[in-house]
């Protein structure tokens, strides 16, 4: 389902696309019913049930793993850290600096992957975010703690007309072309509803830099998390929106089970600790 082909997922399994193609059909035979829509492919509704039901095994496991360890250790001194960029940057450094004689394995990872990698049991902590236009499901065997609530300002070139507004309406930027980074950037469809838009220049990544970038080379707008912009050097200017403001939500997200590591928990509570101390800095 994650690679939305069956060549790509061949190419990672390490086997041929007709293999990949005979364990579907197989799979569709015994269980009575298609579980993949083939152009483009993604699953129907057996299929949807199916791979929920994978990923709540999975959590299950990674519950049990967990559970183990903690009997078996009684309390670990090694924790698997996930965070994405921004907060990898600029939360995880200062909690982590308050954690003495523990090992840490940080690995920068954006939330949908996070949750998979939880429910694998490959992280013990994850860093997640959505928004609150745009809210993300939590997967069945998973808690979080929300630790933040940032604003989403809107991101322009030094010299954009708009510049020197303290506060920026949607509905002015309506003429401008908007950069659409799926992994770094409130969803441009969502951003649609608010305001009609031109058509985007489109990025593809996780880079907030590289979006920063192009906003200051006056190629495009965008709208972006606060954190992000945290002691950024580029030539644009960060303003709040006019109305209702825009949001996003930043959580501590583990498995949901009783015996959870106490160093783990003592990281997820300086995490939030730490969301209450970051200095943001002026606006730009």
């Amino acid at each position: 389902m994650r690679t939305g082909s069956f060549a790509t997922a061949a190419a990672e399994l390490g086997y041929s696309p007709p293999a990949v193609s005979q364990q579907i059909a197989d799979l569709e035979r015994r269980v009575g019913l298609r579980v993949l829509e083939r152009r483009p492919v993604r699953p129907t509704q057996a299929g949807q049930v199916l791979l929920d039901a994978e990923l709540r095994l999975r959590a299950v496991l990674a519950t049990a793993s967990a559970e183990l360890d903690a009997v078996r250790d009684g309390s670990t001194g090694h924790v698997r850290l996930g965070a994405f960029a921004s907060a990898a940057a600029h939360l995880v450094p200062g909690a982590l600096a308050r954690l003495d004689g523990v090992g840490i394995v940080l690995r920068q990872v954006e939330t949908d992957a996070a949750y998979l990698a939880l429910a694998r049991g490959e992280l013990d902590l994850a860093l997640t975010f959505d928004y609150e236009l745009d809210p993300v499901p939590l997967p069945a065997g998973l808690r979080r703690l929300r630790i933040a609530r940032e604003p989403v300002l809107a991101v322009l070139a030094a010299d954009h007309p708009l510049a020197s507004r303290p506060v920026v309406d949607l509905a002015d930027l309506a003429g401008d072309t908007w950069v659409a980074a799926p992994q770094s950037c409130l969803r441009l469809d969502l951003v649609r509803e608010l305001t009609a838009v031109r058509p985007e220049l489109r990025f593809e990544g996780d880079d907030f830099h590289t979006v920063i970038g192009l906003v200051e080379a006056g190629l495009c707008v965008a709208l972006l998390p606060r954190l992000s912009l945290r002691h950024s050097a580029a030539a644009v200017v960060a303003r709040p929106l006019a109305g209702t403001p825009l949001t996003r939500d930043v959580h501590a997200t583990r498995l949901d089970t009783r015996h959870t590591p106490q160093v783990v928990l003592t990281l997820e509570r300086l995490l939030a600790e730490q969301s209450d101390l970051i200095d943001y800095g002026p606006l730009l």
